[in-house]
């Protein structure tokens, strides 16, 4: 990746050391490689000279994504990517200082997650058949192609909201990971840490539906994909995060719902809702995969806000 002798260092103690997932690893290559460009231009080519990148280069780069007017989150990530990248340079001695090292972070604002209510998600997991009973009839090989479309559609809605899994998690679940009887689904999170997530009666029924008529589809297309995927795209092979996206936004329109909903959203609103039930804290932690309790502790404000909102329609002196 790169090319850069100090970048394939870098990588490889992301992967052997701190056990880095393949998703935060080319995110860490993206950011070390516009730094790259920002700091030097196009036209330089590897191996670069880390050295001679000093505090100006570093608040360069930080300027260069608030012209943007990226998010604040956004620019911080990549301002920690390339922090940790530095350190790293630092300890190996590649580099005698950390440009990076004391350039304050943007402040990320209160940000609170996009939501929906217990009856959108109703109305959201309905949506694949509602959506099939108004399209027309079809020759015998689409119509049965379909029929496994609304099954895996429903199971994968389920699944996240049943859940809370990220997109990732889910399009990359093994079929050896789900354990139908017991009711469980054993997922692989960032930093190939892995949790026990429970799947409620409905998720558990679509999931075992999506399986039978996955057969159909290898049959439809004369091959069966050796991975065996759990849930399929329209060429039997497993479906990608951008396919679910897309997916997702489909139905989230046919239900008239908010557009910018995506899969992420019933993450959250699986947490809110545990919340709001009464669940614990730390339940909800271990069941979200989160690291440290503080990134579960957004959800909390959540809660608080939709109370707010419910004594402002509900108090006579609100």
């Amino acid at each position: 990746m790169m090319n850069d002798p100090c970048v394939e260092h870098f990588i490889n103690y992301l992967e052997g050391e701190k056990n880095a997932s393949e998703h935060t690893i080319g995110n860490y290559v993206i950011d070390i490689r516009q730094f790259c460009e920002i700091t030097w231009g196009n036209n330089v080519q590897p191996p670069y000279k880390w050295k001679e990148a000093d505090r100006f280069a570093a608040r360069k780069f930080l300027v260069f994504f608030q012209k943007l007017e990226m998010a604040p989150t956004t620019t911080a990530r990549k301002l920690s990517a390339l922090r940790s990248f530095y350190k790293f340079l630092l300890r190996e001695e590649y580099v005698e200082l950390n440009p990076f090292s004391g350039l304050n972070l943007p402040k990320k604002g209160n940000y609170l997650p996009q939501i929906l209510s217990v009856h959108e998600v109703g109305k959201l997991l309905d949506a694949p058949v509602n959506f099939d009973e108004t399209q027309t009839a079809e020759n015998p090989k689409q119509k049965l192609w379909r029929e496994y479309m609304v099954a895996r559609d429903s199971a994968i809605l389920e699944m996240l909201y049943s859940t809370g899994m990220r997109i990732n998690e889910l399009v990359k679940l093994p079929e050896e990971s789900i354990d139908l009887l017991s009711g469980v689904a054993r997922v692989r999170g960032k930093g190939k840490k892995e949790r026990l997530c429970p799947l409620g009666s409905p998720a558990s029924r679509s999931l075992m539906k999506n399986l039978e008529l996955r057969e159909n589809v290898w049959l439809l297309e004369g091959k069966r994909d050796v991975r065996s995927p759990v849930f399929l795209n329209k060429n039997g092979g497993p479906i990608t995060a951008r396919s679910v996206e897309r997916m997702m936004k489909k139905y989230v329109l046919f239900c008239g719902l908010n557009a910018e909903l995506t899969p992420h959203s019933l993450r959250h609103s699986f947490a809110t809702h545990l919340l709001d039930a009464g669940a614990d804290l730390r339940s909800v932690q271990e069941l979200l995969g989160h690291a440290s309790l503080s990134t579960t502790q957004i959800y909390t404000h959540v809660s608080v806000e939709r109370l707010k909102e419910v004594y402002q329609l509900a108090h006579p002196r609100a």
